[in-house]
């Protein structure tokens, strides 16, 4: 009788854990921006640009939405006659990515936006609002700054990983406590390598779109230094 409790008992926590492996396994996949997923929403963008006269399924955002969070795929529109369904990780799906488009006037381009910066921001927004003020440490540039995150309760500055180069990429904030991704290693580096001639006053955030299936979450534009030819915040 012993035995068989016993023998019961393990096949529970059998089902348990493979339950609990499941979701895991479901959840990498979920992160993975697999190139043939992003081809297949580009072949139904397509497909229904063509057979609806040029319209794009995108959802309506207001005028001054960053660049690019500002043209978001609506799979409604292209579900299930253009595609079966939204990307495993599509934010629909339960993924990390929203799925948008850039260049749409000219060549609409599927890219994707990488959520998890969404959740890195919200609580540093959420911080601040419990302290009652944005604690600036030092002025980067026109209404750019760092932030002192020790005051923000932080052992150490938080940072995201970045999708174009994998190193580290902190925050910075405006004057009006928008946070925001800093971008300008992944210039930097893009830069040495990249062989397009770019302008001082410019905005040169496209150089990390061409060549990568990601867009610049949360970035602020940034140009050329007339004299370093490094990136900087463009100033309006």
């Amino acid at each position: 009788m012993k035995r068989k409790i016993l023998s019961c008992f393990l096949g529970i926590i059998v089902l348990l854990l493979s339950g609990c492996m499941y979701p895991n396994e479901e959840l990498t996949k979920n992160q993975i921006p697999y190139k043939d997923q992003i081809q297949a929403v580009q072949t139904a963008v397509n497909d229904f640009r063509k057979d609806n006269g040029g319209i794009l399924p995108i959802k309506t955002k207001e005028a001054e939405t960053p660049i690019y969070q500002k043209y978001p795929i609506e799979f409604k529109k292209i579900t299930p006659r253009y595609i079966a369904e939204p990307p495993g990780n599509a934010f629909e799906s339960g993924g990390i990515f929203q799925y948008v488009l850039v260049d749409v006037e000219t060549n609409p381009t599927v890219k994707l936006f990488d959520l998890r910066m969404t959740e890195a921001i919200r609580d540093i927004k959420l911080r601040i609002k419990t302290k009652g003020y944005p604690p600036y440490k030092k002025q980067i540039a026109a209404n750019v700054f760092s932030l002192d995150f020790k005051q923000l309760g932080y052992d150490a500055p938080p940072f995201v990983v970045s999708p174009y180069t994998n190193q580290n990429l902190s925050f910075v904030i405006t004057g009006s406590a928008e946070v925001y991704v800093d971008y300008r290693p992944d210039l930097y580096q893009v830069l040495k390598k990249a062989g397009t001639k770019l302008k001082p006053g410019e905005d040169i955030r496209s150089i990390l779109v061409k060549d990568s299936a990601f867009v610049p979450a949360y970035s602020l534009p940034y140009t050329l230094d007339s004299k370093t030819k490094e990136p900087v915040f463009l100033e309006e």
